[in-house]
């Protein structure tokens, strides 16, 4: 069983509404396997604890259609029904054909589609609306809607009506307006699930307010009725144990694919966790990770951590394989400037860096590597995608080498990303692993040589 929650547009509450659903369905006994259609990672923790289980990605930008369809049915194993989570509008894509849109990945894995509408405002028009999304692709199969933000009862009659009168599409759901709680925002979307307080009672509430709202039956009959796909030979053999490799993983850095750790264990890596802001020091490792978040807002907290961030720098100077992106590389820097304050912070790269209020980097990127590195091939373009507000600023330019060219995207400075400095390879590109699969395996590799090279060293 499969759905996705599509919309005609951002902001139309569609996260909250794939949220409840999802609490919705866990509490009438349902496992739910959570989907996030694009590059994201704000979403994806919200549906992870909604779900119990890690939301993984779909986006036809990094995959060809039948990897794509492998990963999915890949990530499906063990659950009942899988709920996918769109991006912007439903055909909106990078393309005019739309080729990696909502619809598009929709198509690919055969899911009906559950439109979410916001009715602020309208009425009759809603069936305009939703006849228009029916007609645009035929091919793309909108199987139901669900009315968000309804003012009252004679508001949703009029809308149920009229979407059902003139496009034959049935309303599943008609959720009241500012019944829910708002999920605040940030520059980047909602704010993380890991800082939010009352995490798991705004859940709950959600679910609640769903089930009373929509026909879960009608909804669940939809899903049941999604063809079936092409079955595969999953791998998933692990081979845990040559090597530890450190993940900084928190409130702060929360910005991890799970296909990427479980990439870095299929690969030989045992991961150890650690916290930026409660551990004093490295564990025993030979490799670290720090993927994305949000180092700025932490400042003051990272910045009274000292002793872990001497500790990183030290076993930087030593050699030790790093990989960082976006939020890593700004906490390896010298320092952050960020809305007229200053934060120390690690002081492994030779470099600080400053938040501006509009963004540097937004959307997919594409970096084509040209430097010798043991991370990448040469010439390889590496598909990924960025969204940050910093760039690094009071550096010598010969002291800090890169490895990748801009080909799309922002970077470090509109041409140029990767920076290489000792054994750390920092890039403000986001990669998502089952998109290039050496990237786990040369990582793992670097961090068997360390070891290898620290158990030579006398004493």
């Amino acid at each position: 069983m499969r759905l996705t929650m599509g919309a005609a547009h951002g902001r139309s509450g569609k996260t909250s509404v794939t949220l409840g659903l999802i609490a919705a369905l866990r509490r009438k006994g349902f496992t739910v396997q959570p989907f996030k259609k694009g590059p994201d990672f704000i979403d994806p923790g919200w549906l992870s604890l909604a779900a119990g289980r890690n939301c993984r990605c779909l986006d036809l930008f990094f995959l060809d259609k039948e990897s794509l369809v492998r990963q999915f049915v890949s990530g499906c194993q063990g659950a009942d029904i899988a709920v996918i989570e769109g991006a912007m509008g439903l055909f909106d894509g990078l393309d005019l054909q739309g080729s990696d849109s909502t619809a598009a990945v929709a198509k690919a894995v055969k899911s009906p589609i559950i439109l979410v509408v916001d009715a602020t405002r309208m009425t009759r028009s809603a069936a305009a609306l939703v006849k228009g999304f029916q007609s645009f692709e035929p091919e793309t199969e909108i199987a139901a809607v669900i009315l968000n933000k309804v003012a009252r009862p004679r508001h949703e009659d009029m809308l149920r009506k009229s979407i059902e009168s003139y496009t034959g599409i049935p309303v599943v759901g008609a959720i009241p307006k500012q019944k829910v709680p708002l999920i605040a925002e940030r520059h980047l979307g909602l704010v993380t699930a890991g800082e939010w307080v009352k995490v798991h009672e705004l859940i709950e509430t959600l679910g609640e307010k769903t089930e009373q709202s929509t026909d879960l039956a009608a909804i669940i009959r939809i899903a049941a009725a999604a063809p079936p796909l092409p079955s595969y030979e999953l791998q998933r053999q692990k081979t845990t144990g040559k090597v530890r490799i450190g993940v900084i993983k928190d409130q702060v850095f929360s910005f991890y694919y799970p296909e990427n750790l479980e990439a870095l264990e299929n690969a030989g890596a045992e991961l150890v966790f650690v916290n930026s802001l409660a551990d004093s020091s490295l564990p025993d490792i030979q490799g670290l990770y720090i993927g994305g978040g949000f180092p700025e807002v932490f400042g003051r907290e990272l910045e009274k951590n000292a002793d872990l961030r001497t500790s990183i720098r030290e076993k930087v100077n030593n050699g030790l394989p790093v990989y960082a992106e976006c939020g890593g590389l700004m906490y390896l820097a010298r320092r952050i400037y960020y809305e007229n304050q200053m934060f120390e912070m690690v002081g492994a790269l030779p470099c600080d860096v400053k938040m501006s209020a509009q963004p540097k980097g937004h959307g997919y990127s594409l970096m084509k590597i040209v430097k010798p590195n043991y991370l990448f091939r040469q010439n390889t373009v590496i598909r990924g995608h960025e969204f940050h507000h910093s760039q690094i600023c009071n550096t010598d330019p010969h002291m800090l080498g890169t490895i990748m060219e801009v080909q799309r995207g922002y970077g470090i400075d509109g041409k140029n990303d990767g920076i290489i400095y000792h054994n750390v390879i920092a890039a403000y590109q986001h990669i998502y692993a089952p998109a290039i699969p050496e990237w786990a395996v040369n990582f793992v590799a670097q961090s068997i040589k360390y070891n290898e090279n620290l158990l030579k060293l006398p004493g």
